[in-house]
């Protein structure tokens, strides 16, 4: 059964970053068959785009799905101010709150077109079970690939860390609970619908010797690793003081910097230090409004890439985003590469890059992020005869400078998961108001 997705702005980001502005896409089952443009090739059903846009599912690499639930608080604090109020409000959370919440983040995410989510949940309250098994149930009913992990932290207030004790868990059971769920959830190989991921939280709530063994038991099972690291000064000031080192020198120090590691913000980089993410093959999300949100800076992001580092986007949690629309960071990461370094630190297609095959690339998954035959059939159509679009002759650009967008069509694995815009297996206001109900245990 194939189907031609056809008379569209193919955007293939492929090695040559080849465009077919009258394109079409065909799909056999869950993969990419040809994309071209001229005579199209035979197929079961035809789907005619009107002169939309097409790209591939867009990817994000960082998030936290439970700050759903906690949204526009502690409005005008930095990261560490910020987390102090959030933590206590972030330890009621179970499955079924989790539920919810990762509902509402995917469906945001998947209405702004993305295919895969990556989700670094690191809170887990003694004797609540099945949190992390929630998100995914939620990633599945929705239809969108999900990375999850099984984050952790064990340095408590008590032991100069910065979360509360009653958040923090014993080195054993973090292990043990990482191994259980990647037996139980991780798929390998190409069109995984569901993966794990192994993710301490951050240098100021986790032990050396957990992101020691954290990295070992992830190499041994062969899955990637994932951190916090270089997001505000008051970390660097932090890990001055307790470890004598930046952040990233202590990463380093412990083994992490390699090329099954990506870090989320990396914003507090010196030269030197990009450099050294750019040799040993460390990645990078990418978080602009969670960090200008916070005060935190901007991410060096064209020094990152001119050094060859993998560089991706991610909403990051939505209390310090407060909205899961990975196309909306696509214009953010543009704007703020210019703020920080002119108007040709970055062009719209490279910003386009860091949510496709970027975000693949961080993630370590060749079977997404591009549109060419082989890979998982996951594209994003935008419609191009509205308002936002009228008067532009590139399409691409005036898709990227004038978002956000709601996507018109989302495909991944061959299957729609949003379809007119509105999403397909499931009701976006029952979502929203399940939501509701669960978010009021967490008010303020």
């Amino acid at each position: 059964m194939t189907t031609l997705y056809a008379n569209g702005w193919v955007v293939t980001m492929d090695d040559a970053g080849r465009e077919h502005p009258a394109g079409w896409v065909l799909v056999d089952g869950a993969e990419i068959a040809a994309v071209g443009d001229g005579p199209e090739p035979e197929h079961s059903t035809r789907v005619d785009l009107g002169g939309a846009v097409v790209t591939p599912g867009l990817v994000n690499t960082h998030h936290h799905l439970c700050q759903t639930l906690t949204r526009a608080r502690a409005q005008q604090a930095d990261l560490f101010t910020w987390l102090r109020e959030l933590y206590p409000v972030w330890a009621g959370i179970d499955a079924e709150a989790e539920y919810a919440a990762a509902r509402t983040g995917l469906a945001e995410l998947a209405l702004s077109g993305c295919s895969t989510v990556f989700d670094h949940h690191y809170v887990f309250p003694s004797g609540r079970e099945g949190i992390l098994e929630a998100e995914v149930q939620a990633a599945r009913e929705l239809g969108v690939r999900i990375v999850a992990s099984r984050g952790s932290m064990d340095l408590g207030v008590s032991d100069g860390g910065l979360p509360p004790d009653e958040l923090v868990e014993e080195i054993d059971l973090v292990l043990a609970e990482t191994e259980r769920l990647h037996g139980a959830l991780h798929e390998p190989g190409p069109g995984a619908r569901v993966q794990i991921a192994v993710a301490p939280c951050s240098p100021f709530s986790v032990t050396g010797r957990l992101m020691e063994e954290s990295a070992a038991l992830a190499r041994r099972l062969g899955l990637p690793l994932h951190t916090h690291l270089a997001e505000t000064v008051e970390e660097e000031a932090y890990c001055r003081e307790l470890y004598g080192c930046t952040p990233v020198e202590y990463l380093d120090r412990l083994g992490w910097l390699e090329g099954d590691v990506w870090c989320a913000h990396c914003v507090h980089l010196s030269e030197g230090e990009v450099a050294r993410f750019g040799a040993t093959g460390t990645g990078v999300a990418h978080c602009p409004t969670s960090n200008l949100r916070l005060g935190a800076g901007i991410a060096p992001v064209r020094q990152l890439r001119d050094a060859g580092v993998r560089v991706g986007l991610g909403v990051d949690g939505s209390a310090s985003n407060e909205r899961s629309d990975l196309f909306a960071e696509v214009k953010q990461a543009l704007l703020v590469a210019r703020g920080r370094g002119g108007s040709e630190a970055m062009t719209v297609r490279e910003a386009l890059e860091l949510a496709t095959r970027g975000g693949a690339e961080v993630l370590r998954r060749d079977d997404i992020g591009s549109l060419e035959p082989g890979k998982q059939a996951d594209l994003a159509v935008w419609r191009s005869d509205g308002l936002s679009l009228g008067g532009a002759d590139d399409l691409v650009a005036g898709l990227v400078l004038s978002a956000p967008h709601r996507v018109d069509r989302l495909v991944v694995g061959g299957d729609d998961v949003v379809r007119g815009g509105a999403l397909v297996r499931a009701d976006e206001a029952e979502i929203a108001r399940a939501h509701r109900i669960e978010a009021r245990r967490f008010a303020a």
